[in-house]
């Protein structure tokens, strides 16, 4: 019997499953044609249900900083395993990954594991409104948190077109204006001025859900300081820096300790997991200890620790140098291929992340300015170049580009030459 087409797949899973995926993004809405359905994956690349070769840049969205399958990441996944995959019982690999996670950043006491980013941003949220007694989240237009009801406006990415600024007005239908009335959306890079019905100021320390957007000198500094000034809490939402950017990831690289964090993707090593933490004074309010409840079957799950605290023992920085060589050589190598034809384009890098906004003119500095390059529509046509060159990116003009520890200077270059002549058709 003959594996199944991207195609024959595409027609079964629209039957049972809503869209024919399991999370919007994958789904090519925004790019147009009909999503590949991966086999296999090794490293820095992956193989569709046709046979057909990719070097991929999406890498789970980031989850994968080792690239695929890595060896040393699936013995740790196999021998967990054969001890057992959920308990509902305290293991000692919860442990350690908790120890590796603080350990490494600055400032923060305590995390408590959970199963996804979005129950990580959840449940911070729930925490910083027990600990101040207040009810007001602010976040920013175009920073996606998971999707929460209450942080579910101006959320970027996947929704990215509905994204609001000021009073928040829900992103999806089934969210209620009630769940987002405490939420106020503003401009991302601008320093709010707060009162004392603030208990949260949710960030992306570096807006990778709008393309990719840096925060301007100050903001995040301007974010601690007016927190501290009405006695607000702030949180860093790392689900994508976290331990992407540096071994302490966006408090070391900025300088700025935030009083919260949520963290997801790499901590799990390409299995679900997220965590949330803080200073030991606002963690002691969490349940069992304080009266903040928040609870989880699968939390810390067996099978997640191993393969994180396998890829966190990796990643010294000496490996983040390597990203961000990496990710310097493909900002540098896309600009020049598409400079050479013409096409009006530029490839930001902040640390190992890569983005690109079509268009002339500065980087995009909130959601507006990057959602000006996206009405250009040129990001269909480069992404479905690229694919038939083989190379996989987001199918999302809002998404950003993980080169992994797995992409070497031979993939850069096929990247790069591939672009060429996707860049050459653009013209």
């Amino acid at each position: 019997m003959s594996p199944p087409t991207n195609e024959e797949l595409q027609r079964r899973a629209l039957a049972h499953i809503p869209g024919g995926v399991n999370s919007p993004v994958r789904a090519f809405r925004s790019v147009g044609g009909s999503p590949y359905f991966v086999a296999r994956g090794r490293g820095s690349r992956v193989w569709d249900v046709e046979g057909n070769e990719y070097i991929d840049f999406v890498q789970s969205y980031g989850a994968s900083i080792l690239g695929h399958a890595d060896p040393q990441v699936v013995e740790s996944i196999s021998r967990a395993a054969a001890l057992g995959s959920t308990f509902g019982a305290p293991t000692e690999g919860e442990v350690v990954l908790a120890e590796m996670i603080c350990e490494r950043v600055p400032g923060l006491d305590q995390v408590r594991l959970v199963s996804s980013g979005t129950e990580a941003a959840m449940s911070a949220i729930r925490l910083a409104r027990g600990f101040t007694g207040r009810d007001r989240i602010v976040k920013f237009n175009g920073n996606y948190h998971g999707h929460s009801d209450s942080l579910l406006a101006g959320a970027g990415s996947g929704v990215a077109e509905g994204a609001l600024m000021g009073s928040a007005r829900p992103d999806s239908a089934g969210v209620t204006a009630g769940a987002v009335a405490d939420t106020t959306v503003l401009g991302y890079n601008s320093v709010p001025e707060l009162d004392e019905t603030v208990a949260v100021v949710c960030v992306e320390p570096v807006g990778a859900n709008m393309g990719l957007v840096a925060p301007r000198p100050g903001f995040l500094e301007g974010l601690r300081s007016e927190c501290d000034r009405v006695g607000a809490l702030l949180l860093f939402d790392e689900v994508i820096t976290g331990f992407r950017f540096a071994v302490g990831g966006a408090t070391e690289m900025f300088g700025v300790t935030p009083d919260l964090w949520c963290f997801g993707k790499v901590i799990g090593g390409g299995l679900p997991v997220g965590a949330f933490g803080g200073r030991a004074d606002v963690m002691a309010h969490l349940a069992p200890q304080g009266d903040v409840y928040q609870a989880g079957t699968l939390s810390g799950n067996p099978l997640a620790t191993a393969a994180g605290a396998t890829v966190l023992a990796r990643l010294d920085r000496a490996a983040y140098e390597r990203l961000e060589g990496t990710a310097e050589r493909l900002a540098a190598g896309l600009s020049e291929a598409f400079a050479a034809s013409g096409v009006p384009v530029r490839f930001p890098r902040v640390g190992p992340l890569v983005g690109v906004f079509f268009g002339d003119g500065p980087l995009p500095v909130d959601f507006g300015t990057a959602a000006e390059s996206v009405a250009l529509g040129r990001y269909p046509e480069f992404f479905h170049g690229m694919l038939d060159a083989g190379i996989a990116l987001a199918p999302g003009p809002y998404e950003v580009m993980f080169p992994s520890l797995s992409h070497g200077a031979a993939e850069i270059d096929s990247t790069v030459e591939a672009a060429a002549r996707v860049a050459a058709a653009m013209a």
